[in-house]
């Protein structure tokens, strides 16, 4: 009984260390250098897989992975964004846009599109430092942002604008270049709110402005997934609540809202 009871201890034991070794060989190579987990639609990397090794039955295209932290090749992710921001408009005067921006595929994509559109107006992640939330609406894509900049190998910051007390929450931006961000920025006659910045001669980004430089962090620019700001001119003009002054600070938006509309 004693000889059993001991084998039963001793195969317990060689079970559990043979299940340690699987799980310290996962960990090695989840963890290699360079690499990055494949991400993608459900099932698409498995396609992938199957593809190279010759043994695909076709049941999910490998067309349909996409791949945030790949180094080669691109895709589109404004592209693949746009009928997704279209049909969240559809018969809609607004919206927060949060059924994008927290949905696990279409947050990735917010995040590309936005450095990718960012890039194309001559603005480059090495161009700012910080990505801040203007409204709550806009907090998940300055995290997208952040997540989307970690895959290029890019250090960038998010913050959000404190709405109880003037003052923002996040890493300090004291001597940093900030990006201002809001989901859907519009000078449409809204009621401004936490969702919301509408614009009726800047000065709704007034206190904004004021509270970022007394943070000692300069802005470099305004930017939103959604823009129904006309304009001929790709400028936003934000007036101090102070002394009335005035400052000129480039908009750029990866969507304009009437093109989505038309």
């Amino acid at each position: 009984m004693h000889n059993e009871h001991a084998a039963h201890e001793h195969e317990h034991h060689h079970d559990h260390h043979d299940h340690g070794d699987a799980h310290a060989c996962s960990h090695e190579t989840s963890t290699t250098v360079g690499a990055f987990r494949k991400t993608g639609a459900r099932g698409a990397q498995a396609a992938v897989s199957a593809s190279a090794s010759g043994t695909d039955d076709g049941a999910t295209s490998a067309s349909e992975f996409i791949d945030f932290g790949a180094s080669e090749g691109f895709f589109d992710a404004r592209g693949q964004l746009e009928p997704m921001v279209r049909e969240e408009l559809h018969d809609r005067a607004f919206s927060e846009l949060l059924s994008l921006s927290l949905d696990h595929h279409a947050s990735g994509l917010i995040g590309h599109a936005l450095l990718d559109t960012l890039e194309d107006q001559g603005l480059s992640v090495g161009d700012f430092d910080a990505v801040g939330a203007l409204t709550t609406a806009a907090l998940p894509m300055a995290c997208a942002m952040v997540h989307a900049a970690s895959m290029r190998g890019e250090d960038l910051d998010a913050f959000m604008m404190d709405f109880v007390f003037p003052s923002i929450k996040g890493p300090s931006i004291a001597g940093k270049h900030v990006l201002m961000l809001d989901a859907w920025l519009s000078e449409k006659s809204y009621v401004q709110t936490s969702s919301l910045v509408t614009l009726r001669n800047g000065n709704e980004l007034g206190l904004d402005l004021s509270i970022i430089e007394h943070e000692g962090a300069h802005i470099v620019g305004i930017a939103a997934l959604v823009g129904g700001v006309d304009m001929t001119e790709p400028n936003i003009e934000v007036v101090s609540p102070v002394d009335g002054s005035s400052q000129v600070l480039p908009f750029i938006r990866v969507f304009d809202e009437q093109q989505l509309r038309d």
